[in-house]
């Protein structure tokens, strides 16, 4: 077994008959969308509630900051609510991160799910609460790009209690990306831009012995060197165990740089095993990890094996 940090926080595993809470904290969406994630989730023997704003909009945003906080607030305050999962990712939740009820979350800890913009909702619960999440697709599903493995993943990761590993895939664009080793750390991280405007703000944690998960979408080669630059010269990966390389989704802009050029140039010289070809992310096929706890990066055998979000 992983050990586990004893400091971590994992919520109770969903059972069938839970309700779970399907927020919009970031962007908007639409009953539309989200029917398929609400049949999925139905078939599991789950009961998806759709909080009162989960289909509010207010330009790029899913309704006003108020509203968006208060919907977070009442599931996690709510003791019928047993898990959150967010419709989508798109931006906006960390103009609303400080106003969370950290202490209805300590009180009552519930999984929370999601990707993308949510990683700066995951990061503000591991800071405030130490609470454990799990890093996969939102509610919004869409079949094309998240088929049957994707949903046997999350709901994997969200019912069940044993470790989940993810298998380097080589079809994938990052599967390249390798310095060989083994590490061991909590595994912290998500989408990089995310991480990267966490930089200077309470939530971004302490990678010292960490796995660090990045992935990301439609972001040029320069623009993933320039992110993965900052990172370094403000020293958030210093003492860095290893770096899980998940899927960087229509990264290319045309120049002779590619986006595995840049990875390899960019975390090769740390000193840390990197793992690349990971499917976690935004691209199609996309896994669930968990957040937050123990995990293993063993490059030979092309493995990531992370401890559950769930007890």
């Amino acid at each position: 077994m992983i050990s586990e940090d004893s400091a971590v926080v994992r919520p109770p595993v969903l059972r069938p008959g839970d309700a779970v809470a399907l927020v919009s904290p970031s962007g908007p969406t639409s009953p539309e969308r989200v029917a398929r994630g609400v049949e999925l989730l139905t078939g599991w023997g789950l009961r998806p509630v759709p909080a009162p704003n989960a289909y509010a909009r207010h330009g790029y945003l899913a309704g006003t900051d108020d509203v968006r906080a208060a919907d977070l607030n009442a599931a996690f305050a709510d003791p019928e609510i047993r898990g959150v999962i967010c419709t989508r990712g798109g931006y906006g939740v960390q103009r609303i991160v400080d106003a969370i009820d950290m202490a209805a979350v300590r009180r009552d800890p519930k999984v929370v799910a999601g990707f993308s913009d949510i990683t700066a909702l995951q990061f503000a619960l591991w800071r405030g609460a130490r609470l454990a999440g799990v890093h996969g697709p939102g509610a919004a599903w869409r079949d094309e790009r998240t088929p049957l493995r994707s949903a046997e993943s999350l709901h994997a990761a969200l019912m069940t209690t044993g470790n989940v590993s993810v298998d380097a895939v080589p079809a994938e664009d990052t599967f390249a990306v390798r310095v060989p080793g083994r590490a061991t750390g909590t595994l912290l991280g998500g989408n990089l831009c995310m991480i990267v405007a966490s930089i200077g703000t309470p939530d971004l944690p302490d990678l010292t012995g960490a796995v660090l998960l990045v992935e990301d979408v439609q972001e040029p080669p320069y623009k993933v060197d320039r992110m993965l630059t900052q990172l370094r010269r403000a020293g958030a990966l210093d003492g860095l165990a290893g770096v899980a390389v998940g899927q960087f989704t229509d990264c290319g802009d045309g120049w002779d740089t590619t986006i595995v050029d840049v990875l390899t140039e960019r975390l090769g010289d740390l000193g840390v095993p990197v793992l690349g070809g990971l499917p976690i992310g935004h691209g199609p096929d996309q896994l669930t990890v968990p957040v937050g706890t123990s995990a293993t990066l063993d490059t030979e055998t092309g493995t990531l094996t992370v401890s559950p979000a769930v007890r």
